[in-house]
């Protein structure tokens, strides 16, 4: 079957996408620049200018009329959950967001009609929760969470058909009309290898010093949980979380900690989790994969002096 990839302007969810897409069959993609992503097809749309969620479903329906594909699959970012939202409503069709897996496809047209349903995994609830969930659909649309599905490495040559949306006032009436960079100083928190983050447990804004010289140590990035920015102590810009940043570190160490569920979210895209923590029954130890518990206060100093003694 045919199946119709968004391309994000995250490369690297965009790839993870394509690999959740591969599973489903043939890829085509379409965007508004060239790409060397390794699809069969890349329907560029010209003339978009700035970002406008309108203007962008306006030109995937137009490459699915062309193409008539059985899946539309986007990468789960908020751009791509919103422009496949409008495709969906337009077309009044089921939207299935942040799938993790596919699990079964039932096509009894034959093996290149429409997928009739399509059964998937996908995250709820802030990643407290997967859903098995059945699509449907002729055209089944779906977003692949962030994190969940292995990222397409090889770079390809696909063939290229530009084209020109037909815009109306409509389309362009809600648009992207500039774009405030963060001021980032020292390691960006959702591009880190290692994450040193603290909770309500760290005890003040002050308490934050001892993570800080062990990220300085790491190479690595400092976060903190919700908790922390509503206290005032850290920036939200450093909050890690389902209304904070999404990370996929190497390693996220989590200091003082609960869990909630909303954290969770942020950080489950992490290789490892080391949880240090003095409650022994916080819920963030179901999620670690290393844990120690005791007085971070006395723990993460130790480490600091670990390793500068190593590398003395």
């Amino acid at each position: 079957m045919k199946v119709l990839l968004i391309v994000d302007e995250d490369a690297e969810l965009t790839r993870q996408a394509l690999g959740f897409a591969r599973s489903l069959g043939e890829v085509e993609a379409v965007s508004t620049a060239p790409s060397e992503l390794p699809v069969e097809r890349l329907h560029v749309a010209e003339g978009l200018g700035a970002y406008a969620p309108g203007a962008w479903a306006t030109a995937i329906e137009e490459v699915i009329e062309r193409l008539s594909p059985a899946a539309v699959v986007a990468a789960g970012t908020q751009r791509g959950n919103e422009v496949v939202a409008h495709v969906a409503a337009r077309r009044d069709l089921p939207f299935a967001a942040n799938c993790t897996a596919l699990n079964a496809i039932d096509s009894r047209g034959g093996a290149d009609a429409p997928s009739s349903s399509l059964d998937v995994t996908r995250v709820r609830w802030g990643g407290s929760l997967l859903e098995l969930a059945r699509i449907h659909s002729e055209l089944a649309l779906l977003s692949v969470a962030p994190h969940a599905v292995a990222a397409v490495e090889e770079a390809g040559s696909p063939a290229v058909e530009s084209f020109t949306p037909a815009l109306g006032d409509s389309e362009l009436a809600v648009q992207v009309s500039e774009h405030l960079d963060t001021v980032v100083s020292g390691v960006s928190l959702a591009e880190a290898k290692v994450v040193v983050s603290g909770g309500r447990g760290v005890g003040s804004a002050d308490g934050f010093g001892i993570l800080e010289e062990l990220a300085g140590l790491l190479d690595a990035a400092v976060g903190c949980s919700r908790v922390v920015t509503s206290a005032g102590w850290r920036p939200h810009t450093d909050q890690v979380g389902q209304t904070g940043t999404k990370v996929s570190p190497d390693l996220y160490i989590a200091c003082g900690i609960s869990g909630a569920t909303q954290h969770i979210a942020g950080c489950k895209g992490a290789k490892k989790i080391l949880a240090i923590n003095s409650d022994a029954e916080a819920p963030i130890l179901a999620s670690a994969d290393y844990a120690v518990i005791g007085d971070l206060t006395e723990i993460v100093p130790a480490i600091s002096a670990e390793l500068r003694k190593a590398r003395a």
